[in-house]
């Protein structure tokens, strides 16, 4: 017997919370004041209209999947062939379009679609932090290329023990941000520590983050060169090796912030510096969104909590095996798939939580 296809509660929560947006967006746009600021209206208004879009093709899925619903309910009385050849495929075609949905509901970001910059610093814990980022670093790597997504390696340098001192990646593919996303914040490792003598049990940090390779042309950032400094460096490629002679690396600082970029994957000192100033409007054009985005949620009467240095993940490999989302609760014993490269659950279930920038 035929069986009725349906959306999963994900999607309607999704869509609830995407319909509660809509309706804030409608009374902001109903202020008089609305257009005083005429970017950020426009930028309010265009996710009006994404949200409203999302909105609109969940309601003609459910619409589908109601009158695939009552086909299946006449070809199961009447025993026609035909009529359940037919209904069957057109639950088929519900559900694959439904699943279709469900991944767009999960990449609602503004720059979901884009690439991303990645960069992995270790923290606390010494040599088993550097060793920590550097296993980090393997297993980014590792779900990328299960993607088959395109990495650059922007900059690396190594660590004088054992491990790296940072990393920052640029990871091309569709949605690679949207999926990368979920891994900003403090990623936290214990283990039996293989750098001491007594091969004691260890906790070290690593941070991650992950910003959007947004276009120049959306880039509204303006950056005073009195605000930099500038240093130049000879270039590491992975395990250390110095791939140019000349000082052809390049590290900005950018003094009000505090934000330092370095590139060294250009084969020119003046193609780096550029990539590198590319990266830091980057970080400058994000840090001023979430601004703008806390301020709005101030508003509204949401609690902001301060993100930076919050502990997102905790991998444990001594004296039991776990691998804990803390924001999610999602959970497995299996930490070597995981270290592997196997983040699609973890990341999914940050999506499906509908959990943003």
């Amino acid at each position: 017997m035929l069986k009725h296809a349906s959306p999963t509660c994900g999607s309607v929560f999704d869509i609830a919370a995407k319909a509660k947006r809509i309706s804030e967006l409608e009374v902001l746009a109903s202020d008089a004041n609305f257009w005083n600021d005429s970017s950020r209206a426009q930028a309010l208004m265009r996710e009006m209209g994404t949200l409203k879009a999302s909105v609109d093709a969940y309601d003609q899925l459910l619409r589908r999947a109601s009158d695939a619903a009552v086909m299946i309910e006449l070809a199961n009385e009447s025993g026609d062939e035909a009529a359940v050849r037919e209904a069957e495929h057109e639950v088929l075609a519900v559900e694959a379009a439904l699943a279709r949905a469900e991944r767009e509901l999960m990449f609602s970001g503004k720059h979901d679609r884009a690439d991303a910059i990645l960069s992995i610093q270790p923290g606390a814990g010494g040599v088993d932090a550097q060793d920590w980022a550097e296993m980090l670093y393997r297993m980014y790597l590792r779900w990328a290329e299960r993607h088959g997504f395109k990495v650059s390696e922007l900059d690396y340098t190594t660590a004088e023990v054992a491990g790296i001192k940072n990393v920052t990646l640029q990871i091309s593919g569709e949605y690679a941000f949207g999926y990368l996303r979920s891994e900003r914040g403090v990623h936290r490792l214990v283990r039996l520590s293989p750098f001491n003598a007594g091969n004691t049990r260890e906790t070290s940090f690593a941070r991650v983050d992950v910003y959007p390779d947004i276009q120049d042309s959306e880039i509204r950032i303006e950056i005073n060169p009195n605000d930099l400094e500038i240093d130049t460096y000879r270039s590491q490629g992975a395990g250390g090796q110095n791939v140019q002679k000349n000082e052809s690396a390049v590290r900005i600082r950018h003094i009000p912030t505090g934000i330092v970029v370095t590139c060294q994957d250009q084969r020119s000192q003046t193609q780096n510096r550029e990539r590198a100033m590319h990266i830091l409007k980057v970080r400058l054009q994000e840090l001023e969104e979430r601004r703008r985005e806390a301020e709005l949620r101030q508003l509204r009467g949401e609690h902001v909590e301060a993100e930076f240095g919050n502990q997102i993940r905790s991998y444990v490999l001594h004296p039991y095996r776990l691998v804990k989302d803390m924001r999610t609760g999602y959970e497995t014993s299996q930490t070597d798939e995981v270290l592997d490269g196997d983040l699609d659950a973890f990341m999914e279930a940050y999506l499906k939580l509908g959990i943003q920038r």
